[in-house]
C-alpha cells in the first residue's frame, strides 16, 4: 500500500514538472527568453527522476508492468523525455525540448484518462493530499500574479506622478520605474508556470472521473480568464508589442479575475466544483 502511494505521489509531482518545464519552454522559444533554458531542463531532470522512481516502484507492487493502453502512453512518455536529454546533452541538440516535453505531459494526461477509475479517486487515502497540492499551486500562483500586479499599479502610479511633475512623501519612496517593471514581469513569469501546473493536475482528474460540465463550473471559467489574460500580459512584456502602461493595466485586469475567482470559490455552494480549489 505505501509503495502505490510512493508510486502515485511521484508520478503527479513528475506531472506538474513537466507542464512547468513546457511552460518555460515556451518562455525560451516563443517569448525568446533563452535564460530561462537552465530552469526548463531542471524542471525536466527532476520530472524524469521521479517518473522513473514512479514507474519503478509501480512494477515492483505489480510484480512487472502489464503493457496495457495506458501503462505504454506512460513507458512511451519517459522515453520521449530520456530521448530529450539524449538530444541534450549527448548530441547537443537544444531545440527539442519545447516540442518533446509537450509531446511527455499530453502522454501523462492521456494516460490518466485511458485509465478511468483504476487511478487516484475521491475517497482514497492520498486522494485529499493530491486535492490539497491542486489547491496549494493554484493558490501560490494567484499570490504571484497579485504581487505582480500590485508592483504594476505602482508602476503606474509613479509613472503618472513623474508625467505630471509631482511628488509626494509615497512617490518618494518608490522604486524606481524599472524596478517596479522587473518586480512585476518576474513575480507573474515565476507563478504562470505554476498556475498551469496546478490547473493541469485538476482538470485532467475532471475529465478522468467524467465530471458532468465540469468545465461550465464558474470556477474554471474564470481559471481560464486568469490564465489567458496573464498569457497575453506575458507575451506583450517579452515581445514588447505594447507600451509598458498598457502591460500593467493588463496585469491589473488579471488581479480582478484573481480576485473574482477568489470571491467566487468561496461564495458559491460547497461541493459545486468537487475535484479542488
Amino acid at each position: 500500500m505505501l509503495l502505490q502511494q510512493v508510486s502515485t505521489v511521484t508520478f503527479w509531482f513528475a506531472f506538474a514538472l513537466y507542464v512547468g518545464a513546457t511552460v518555460l519552454y515556451g518562455y525560451q522559444f516563443i517569448l525568446r527568453r533563452h535564460r530561462v533554458g537552465w530552469w526548463a531542463r531542471f524542471l525536466t531532470g527532476a520530472g524524469f527522476i521521479l517518473q522513473t522512481i514512479s514507474i519503478g516502484v509501480h512494477s515492483t507492487t505489480s510484480h512487472g508492468t502489464l503493457l496495457d493502453g495506458p501503462n505504454q502512453l506512460v513507458l512511451a512518455s519517459w522515453a520521449l523525455v530520456l530521448l530529450y536529454f539524449t538530444m541534450e546533452h549527448v548530441l547537443r541538440i537544444r531545440s527539442y525540448g519545447a516540442f518533446l516535453i509537450p509531446v511527455a505531459v499530453a502522454g501523462l494526461a492521456a494516460s490518466q484518462l485511458f485509465a478511468g477509475g483504476q487511478g487516484l479517486k475521491p475517497g482514497d487515502t492520498l486522494y485529499g493530499s493530491f486535492v490539497g497540492f491542486h489547491v496549494f499551486m493554484i493558490v501560490f500562483a494567484n499570490a504571484g500574479f497579485v504581487f505582480g500586479a500590485v508592483s504594476a499599479g505602482l508602476y503606474l502610479y509613479q509613472d503618472t506622478q513623474l508625467r505630471n511633475h509631482k511628488a509626494n512623501r509615497f512617490s518618494r519612496k518608490l522604486p524606481s520605474l524599472s524596478v517596479l517593471q522587473l518586480v512585476a514581469r518576474r513575480s507573474i513569469a515565476l507563478a504562470f508556470p505554476v498556475y498551469c501546473a496546478g490547473l493541469s493536475l485538476g482538470v485532467v482528474k475532471a475529465i478522468q472521473f467524467d465530471v458532468n460540465g465540469w468545465w461550465s463550473d464558474p470556477r474554471i471559467m474564470m481559471s481560464g480568464l486568469v490564465l489567458v489574460t496573464f498569457a497575453t500580459y506575458l507575451v506583450l512584456t517579452y515581445r514588447r508589442e505594447a507600451s509598458s502602461r498598457f502591460v500593467a493595466w493588463v496585469s491589473i485586469a488579471g488581479m480582478v479575475f484573481v480576485i473574482g475567482l477568489a470571491v467566487i470559490a468561496r461564495t458559491l455552494p460547497v461541493g459545486f466544483h468537487v475535484f479542488g480549489l
